[in-house]
Formats: C-alpha cells, structure tokens, sequence
C-alpha cells in the first residue's frame, strides 16, 4: 500500500484495526510482533510457550494503524492451565480484524499446524495471512517448497483459494518485515487511529516487568522450566528520600516454581544463577521504566499451580 503524506489520520483511506498473529509454540510470533513494532514488546525465547498475555504492539503509519495482538500458542491442552491459555486464543480469534498463521519455514506442517489450521476455518468470515516465518533458516528451493505445502494446506483447510494471502518472511534479518505490514494493514477496516501517535503498547508497566524478568530467567535453562514458572509483581515504587534529579525504584517481584528442585536451578550454586537473572532483567526494565531501579528477587515454590483453579486466579490466570 502507498504511504500517504497527509498528517497522521487524516489521510482519506487511513486504517486502523487489530491483527492476531497465532501458530504453534516457537513458530516466531514474538520475534514478527517485535520486528513489526520495531521495539521489544513482546518476550522472545527459544523455549516454547513463553507467552502467556495478549500483547499489543502497536504499528503507527501514516496511512494506517496496526495493533498487533500476541497471544500463547495454539496446543492441544494437557492442563487447566493450558485449557486457559487456548479459550484465550479462541476469545482473541473472535475480536480481532485479521489473523496471521505463522508457520516456520524450516520444518515440516506438522499434527500441530494442522490443528491449529482446523481452528481458523471454523472462525467466521475473517481474513487469515499464511506467514512463512524464518525464511532465514533455509535456501530458496526448500523456502518454495513450503510455501507451495503452506497454500495447499490452505485450499484443503479453508476451502476456494484458500488463504487471503501467503507471506515468506523472516523477522531475524527482516526480510518482508514490510510486506507483513503492508498485508495486514490492507485488511484492517477504514477507521481513525484507535491509539495516540507514539505508544507502542498497551500492557501495564507491571506486566512487561513480569514478561522480561521471565525471559531473562528462561534463558539457557533446563526444558522442564517453562510452563512451570510464573512471575507475580508485588510493587513498583519510588525509593524514599531520593532528590527528584537522581530517583530510584525499588521492584519487588516473586517467581514461582511448582518444586523445590526447580526452585535450585532458577537460584543456581549460591544464589548466581538468581543474580544473573537480575542483572539481565535489570537493563531492559530500566530502558522500559525510564529509570534506575533497585530489583528484589524471590523465588517461592507453590506446588502444582497449574492444576490448581485458587492458585492460577491468585498468579494472575
């Protein structure tokens, strides 16, 4: 679509609307969402189902507005927790204005993008845009290949011609990064901007606290970890006594693990594992809150929390 030069708005076929990105757990998500909006919104990490709330980012053009709605994997469900997670996806599919199935280019359309496809045909009358993620990862013979897997799988799912659109990009050297874009802005409804020049999400503060202090304690541990941890924000608040020219915060925030062992590889051989979580998590939350802050980190063990309704309404599920 042609960029206008009217002010922001104004032009007279501006857009404006909501995109869901969904896919399998690892199908890149995360890294499309950030590479759209340009900033880090949304966690990325190379452990499946590390998303576990609707993240907006924001896309702000002149002749259009994208926001752009993250949500957890599409899975066949094993827990109550993960029975959450997907009646999530499910609301998110029925509110939003365009669909985006991400299907990495560097493997087979398996059991799961199928499931997940089955999903989508049953969503009534909206556009679905087959994106083709990680195109990095392979040469251009296989990256044809699946893309000519991708639109039969589309044409036997959806049914006709198959998917509105079939998309090859990769958001690691963002190659169609702008194509995406263009795609999904074209299927979003003529409307003014639903959100003010300059925000790129609408999270609280403490959410995206949560979100990369999670990443950072997901990073280069063990596959058992990840559905088994949930970071709760106690408080952000000002230190007392600081002069207005050099404030601190002072972040308090629980981690929560379902065992005793999990709890000793998060903290690591005398506390270092725990510190280099907090150094890391440190940087981005400073960069997020504008601010230097003092970061308290505790890990506590609430046995079984996925499978238990009390436990999931108190973590925020």
């Amino acid at each position: 679509m042609a960029e206008t030069s009217a002010g922001h708005g104004t032009a007279p076929d501006y857009r404006a609307g909501f995109a869901v990105l969904v896919g399998r757990p690892n199908a890149g998500k995360s890294t499309l969402t950030n590479a759209l909006v340009g900033q880090k919104v949304a966690i990325t990490s190379a452990k499946p189902q590390t998303t576990r709330h609707t993240i907006r980012g924001i896309v702000h053009r002149s002749d259009g507005q994208l926001i752009l709605v993250d949500t957890p994997g599409l899975h066949r469900p094993r827990t109550l927790l993960g029975q959450r997670l997907n009646d999530l996806v499910a609301e998110t599919l029925s509110e939003v204005d365009a669909i985006g199935f991400c299907i990495p280019a560097n493997e087979r359309i398996g059991p799961g993008d199928r499931y997940i496809a089955n999903q989508l045909a049953g969503v009534p009358r909206k556009p679905i845009v087959a994106l083709v993620t990680k195109a990095d990862l392979v040469d251009r013979a296989a990256l044809a290949e699946q893309l000519l897997a991708v639109e039969a799988l589309g044409r036997e799912v959806v049914g006709g011609e198959g998917w509105s659109d079939l998309v090859p990009v990769s958001a690691q050297d963002g190659y169609q990064v702008k194509t995406v874009e263009d795609v999904l802005i074209g299927h979003m409804p003529s409307s003014p901007p639903l959100y003010p020049d300059g925000e790129l999400t609408d999270e609280p503060e403490a959410v995206m606290v949560a979100e990369l202090i999670r990443e950072a304690a997901l990073e280069g541990v063990r596959d058992e970890l990840p559905h088994s941890l949930a970071v709760v924000v106690e408080e952000i608040v000002p230190r007392e006594g600081r002069s207005e020219d050099n404030p601190l915060l002072d972040v308090r925030v629980n981690l929560f693990v379902e065992r005793p062992s999990q709890k000793a590889i998060i903290i690591g051989r005398g506390g270092s594992r725990l510190r280099e979580v907090g150094t890391a998590a440190r940087r981005g939350i400073e960069a997020l809150l504008g601010t230097r802050i003092y970061l308290d980190l505790h890990v506590k063990v609430a046995k079984d929390w996925q499978r238990d309704p009390k436990q999931l309404g108190r973590l925020g599920f």
